[in-house]
C-alpha cells in the first residue's frame, strides 16, 4: 500500500491543448487543474495514475493531463551567457579534451580577433586546454571542439524532447 506522502510526491505530465508535453506538476496542482475544469485526463496512455482519498471522496488523478483552457505563451528569453549556464550546457566538461577538472570559459574565436561573447562562441575549457589554445582559433591550435556551441533550447522544447525520449525507452 502506498502512503499519502509517496502519492503526493508523484508528478503528472501536463500537455497543451495541442497535445504537446509542456511540463510536470505535482499531484496537488493536477487535482486543482482537474477540479476547476482547466485540464482533463489524456486518453491513450496505459498508466493507471493514482487514487487520492479524503474522508468522503475518492479522486482519480491520471499520470497525464491536457489543458483545456487556452494559455498565452509566456515570452521566454534566452538566458545571458554566464559561467553557470555555459557549464550546465556543456555538462561540466572541457569541450576540447573532456576533462571535468579546473574548468574555465573560452571564446572559440578570441575576442581579440573579433569574437563575440555569445552562446555560439563561448565554451567550457579546462585550464590546461585554455592555456594551450591561447589567443588562437581551434583550427589554428589544432584543437577541435567536441560539440558545436549553441544557445540553450526553450524549456518547453527541452521538456518535450526528454518526455518523448523517455516514452520511446519505455516501449523498448
Amino acid at each position: 500500500m502506498t502512503s499519502i506522502t509517496q502519492t503526493l510526491n508523484q508528478s503528472v505530465v501536463v500537455f497543451s491543448q495541442n497535445y504537446l508535453p509542456m511540463s510536470r506538476v505535482n499531484i496537488k496542482r493536477a487535482i486543482v487543474l482537474l477540479t476547476t475544469g482547466k485540464a482533463e485526463p489524456v486518453n491513450g496512455f496505459t498508466d493507471l495514475g493514482w487514487q487520492v482519498r479524503s474522508p468522503n471522496l475518492v479522486f482519480y488523478v491520471p499520470a497525464h493531463i491536457r489543458l483545456t483552457t487556452h494559455q498565452l505563451e509566456r515570452i521566454w528569453k534566452v538566458p545571458p551567457v554566464n559561467r553557470r549556464e555555459v557549464l550546465r550546457r556543456d555538462k561540466h566538461t572541457c569541450q576540447y579534451c573532456g576533462s571535468p577538472q579546473k574548468l574555465t570559459l573560452d571564446h572559440v574565436i578570441p575576442r581579440s580577433k573579433g569574437g563575440k561573447h555569445s552562446w555560439d562562441n563561448v565554451v567550457t575549457a579546462c585550464a590546461p586546454c585554455n592555456a594551450k589554445k591561447g589567443d588562437r582559433t581551434p583550427k589554428q591550435a589544432r584543437m577541435p571542439l567536441r560539440t558545436k556551441p549553441k544557445a540553450p533550447p526553450h524549456p518547453a522544447v527541452a521538456f518535450a524532447e526528454q518526455f518523448w525520449r523517455e516514452q520511446q525507452a519505455n516501449l523498448e
